[in-house]
């Protein structure tokens, strides 16, 4: 594949952790304007909203679960990185295969998982919404597929040697 192509992957990838950055950053805001009604409503109105709590739910793990693959793709998760810092660099960039090979392995698993949960789930209606009941599961399914893509993303940028990731303590 010509650099141009490569810099397109990267740059497709980067628009997508974007995306997701945003998606939760609309996220979070609606969280925090939905609590605000929420106890307006308590006490202000004296009736509680009830609905709150379950779209809060699925706004959390939205938050969570796309926050966590932007992690990966900005390296940025939380990462035990003292055996990779103290080993010679060669072995350093072995690790650094293995650990995005188990990181993609593991977004596949979520993906593949997280799908099969999604569709067994959507029959069901989530009570006061009365929406499928799938969409709670259906950012874990969506996170994995990402973490999955973001750590391709890593993997092929090792092996074209343009990997620019730094390790926190170096």
């Amino acid at each position: 594949m010509s650099r141009q192509k490569w810099a397109l992957f990267d740059a497709a990838l980067d628009r997508l952790s974007h995306a997701c950055k945003l998606v939760t950053g609309i996220a979070l805001v609606t969280l925090t304007v939905i609590f605000g009604w929420l106890v307006f409503g308590r006490y202000v109105l004296n009736a509680t909203p009830t609905w709150v709590e379950q779209v809060a739910f699925l706004l959390v793990m939205t938050i969570a679960f796309l926050g966590a693959a932007v992690g990966i793709h900005e390296n940025t998760h939380l990462s035990v990185t003292i055996l990779r810092t103290s080993v010679p660099r060669k072995i350093r960039q072995v690790l650094a295969v293995m650990t995005d090979c188990i990181m993609g392995g593991f977004g596949l698993l979520m993906a593949w998982y997280g799908a099969q949960l999604t569709l067994f789930k959507w029959g069901s209606l989530i009570p006061m919404l009365q929406l499928p009941e799938g969409l709670r599961s259906l950012p874990l399914t969506l996170s994995g597929g990402l973490i999955f893509l973001f750590s391709l993303g890593h993997l092929t940028r090792i092996l074209r040697g343009a990997d620019l990731r730094k390790d926190t303590i170096e």
